[in-house]
């Protein structure tokens, strides 16, 4: 399996942070969402959220502002061909080849809010594989020439658990 999930209530500190960069008007996708904590938290603060996994049990009762749709997205082609997204928010999952599609559907002026684990991540626990890590500066590569930079850091948390993490926040064009 490609995603770890955290399944914490409270969503992200960065996620949290960098929400107030995310335009007024539009949809939101919380992309590989698990148990829901990022789309219940935009909901909350008035977005309109689509949230995507490929196991949508985990979701409970999902907010009305909630769109919640099944899909793997690492077998299946991409759920939300020819939409487009006001943010695009990624916590806890790493599948490389949706890089560009995530930049392609952001909105000019879209905001892509990414989180998930880094090279070192192995000493901590799961995930452990290289293959589910990010190598040194990835997410800053992935969006070079493509979207601005808002904020990046490739640091070690102690909480909610002991982890190595990469996240970033870029913004699209207008």
């Amino acid at each position: 399996m490609n995603a770890f999930h955290n399944f914490v209530d409270a969503p992200s500190p960065w996620v949290v942070r960098w929400s107030a960069e995310i335009p007024v008007v539009g949809r939101v996708l919380d992309l590989a969402c698990g148990a829901g904590r990022h789309a219940r938290y935009l909901a909350m603060r008035g977005f309109a959220v689509d949230a995507v996994d490929r196991d949508t049990a985990l979701f409970q009762d999902p907010p009305a502002q909630v769109s919640l749709l099944k899909a793997d997205l690492e077998g299946e082609p991409w759920p939300y061909a020819g939409r487009s997204f006001a943010a695009i928010v990624v916590a806890n999952y790493l599948h490389r080849p949706l890089f560009p599609v995530l930049i392609e559907a952001l909105s000019p002026g879209g905001i892509l809010i990414y989180e998930t684990f880094a090279l070192g991540n192995e000493r901590f626990g799961k995930p452990s594989n290289p293959d589910f890590l990010l190598k040194s500066g990835e997410l800053l590569e992935a969006v070079h020439g493509k979207l601005r930079v808002l904020g990046y850091e490739d640091v070690y948390l102690e909480t909610p658990k002991p982890a190595m993490v990469q996240r970033l926040c870029a913004k699209k064009k207008v």
